[in-house]
């Protein structure tokens, strides 16, 4: 999965209106199925059988500097939308076409009288509230660095934006591989196939689970359940990795215990998140895996979490900012 950094100021009236148009309300590519190669429209109707879609598009640019990184892009990549000084926007791309046509209908032309003819798809999509100060640091980049066009991420920052934050792969269009691509991808590596905690790690998490657990048993902090300590662990509310160090010794308010009958999966994968208060809340996405929302709804849905404190909410702020699955913005 790489990432895709795609510029989009909603501040600027031309852009939010283009997000409201094909963002927002999506788009009806039945009806514009004559703009569109058959081809496109079949993989379209595949992957969104209700009809419609997200839609975003790419201009050529000037001398067609865009293009090149248009041709590093595929289905299933992710692409965060920025603008404004923080990435607020996100999803999979489910199918990449160029479409002049359809592309003039739903957006018109630039002052250059190009248009967003490199067009593309969008599933899974999510909001985000991330400041691009935390990306350039998270990635090492110049704290001067903007966003300035169409940006395709190398694989050491896709890989650690994709594992930091979170991102969940979703529907996307399939290409054809290569037989013997995975096989010579892991003849081809060197490095580590296990990779060892650190024994500072280790005294780290076991003094963790010491505080969180003093005894044979416990509460889990979301579902309320006592349970046998083998069943719960010592959960980060932020995730560690993203952690400062003074955070990270920051154990009394840092961790909280959380049973591994799905609380910790839901919590760590952004299905549920806790709002300041304490109240469990439950992502609008979760709706989409049927088990997952049942779960949810009888067991965590409207229950306060005791273990909320403000001390503890600028943590459990990072988790709603960065982790949990909101809803795409309006």
């Amino acid at each position: 999965m790489r990432i895709v950094m795609q510029p989009a100021r909603r501040s600027e009236k031309v852009v939010r209106k283009h997000y409201e148009h094909t963002i927002a309300r999506s788009v009806d590519f039945q009806a514009n199925a004559h703009l569109l190669e058959p081809g496109v429209v079949d993989q379209l109707k595949q992957l969104f059988p209700e009809g419609r879609a997200q839609m975003w598009g790419i201009v050529p640019g000037k001398k067609n500097v865009n293009v090149a990184q248009v041709k590093k892009m595929s289905p299933g990549d992710w692409v965060f939308f920025t603008g404004d000084k923080k990435a607020y926007f996100g999803g999979t791309i489910a199918l990449m076409w160029r479409s002049p046509t359809l592309a003039t209908k739903l957006w018109g032309t630039n002052e250059d009288g190009q248009t967003w003819e490199y067009m593309y798809a969008l599933s899974g999509t999510r909001g985000f509230d991330i400041p691009i100060t935390e990306i350039r640091e998270l990635l090492g980049w110049n704290p001067k660095r903007n966003i300035m066009g169409i940006t395709v991420l190398g694989e050491d920052d896709s890989d650690t934006l994709q594992n930091f934050l979170t991102l969940d792969p979703a529907p996307a269009a399939v290409l054809a591989d290569d037989p013997g691509q995975d096989e010579e991808a892991v003849a081809a590596y060197d490095g580590e196939l296990e990779r060892k905690a650190t024994r500072a790690q280790r005294g780290e998490q076991a003094a963790l689970k010491r505080r969180l657990l003093p005894g044979p048993t416990g509460e889990c902090a979301l579902c309320g359940r006592i349970l046998p300590g083998a069943l719960l662990i010592g959960a980060h509310i932020k995730k560690r990795a993203m952690c400062t160090d003074e955070e990270k010794r920051d154990l009394a308010n840092i961790a909280m215990l959380a049973c591994t009958l799905g609380c910790d999966s839901l919590y760590e994968q952004g299905y549920i998140t806790i709002a300041e208060g304490g109240t469990i809340q439950a992502s609008p996405l979760a709706a989409d895996i049927p088990e997952v929302d049942t779960h949810i709804h009888t067991r965590l849905a409207g229950r306060t979490a005791t273990w909320w404190n403000p001390k503890r909410e600028p943590y459990f702020h990072w988790h709603r900012t960065h982790t949990f699955k909101q809803p795409p913005p309006a």
